[in-house]
C-alpha cells in the first residue's frame, strides 16, 4: 500500500490492485466524511464519468474506499481547470476546493478527474416554471 496523503484532515493510501483508502481525521471528521459519502453517491446516481466510485463506506472509522481515478496532475493551466470544474457543476456538484491538488489523470482513457468531495456542495438544478 503507498502512502498518498497524511494530513491534519485525512490519510490516504491506494493499494496494490488500485483502490483508493481514505480516512477521515480531525476537526468535523464525521461532517466531512458524510458530505464526500453523499457527494460520491449522489454523483455516482447522476453518471458521472470523472470521478472515483465509492465502493466501501466505514462510518465507525470514518474510512471509504473507492477507485482510483489514475495520478495526481502536475501541470494543469487554469483554463483547463476551470472547464473541469464547470464541468462537475453541469452534474449538480460544486466542487469548492477547486485546486490541481484534487485532479487527477485517469491514462486508460486520457480523462482528467476530480477527487476529494468532503467540502463539496449538491446544488439543485433551478426549475424553469416558463416565466
Amino acid at each position: 500500500m503507498q502512502a498518498i496523503k497524511d494530513t491534519l484532515r485525512a490519510t490516504v493510501h491506494v493499494t496494490f490492485d488500485g483502490r483508493v483508502l481514505k480516512q477521515f481525521r480531525g476537526p468535523q471528521a464525521a461532517e466531512r466524511f458524510a458530505n464526500e459519502v453523499k457527494t460520491l453517491r449522489f454523483l455516482e446516481q447522476h453518471h458521472c464519468p470523472f470521478v472515483p466510485r465509492l465502493l466501501e463506506v466505514d462510518e465507525a472509522e470514518l474510512k471509504i474506499v473507492t477507485t482510483s481515478c489514475g495520478s495526481r496532475v502536475e501541470h494543469l493551466d487554469d483554463g483547463r481547470l476551470q472547464e473541469l470544474f464547470d464541468e462537475l457543476e453541469q452534474y449538480h456538484v460544486r466542487h469548492d476546493d477547486r485546486d490541481k491538488r484534487n485532479v487527477t489523470y485517469r491514462q486508460r482513457d486520457g480523462r482528467f478527474c476530480v477527487i476529494d468531495f468532503e467540502f463539496a456542495t449538491i446544488i439543485h438544478q433551478k426549475m424553469n416554471n416558463g416565466s
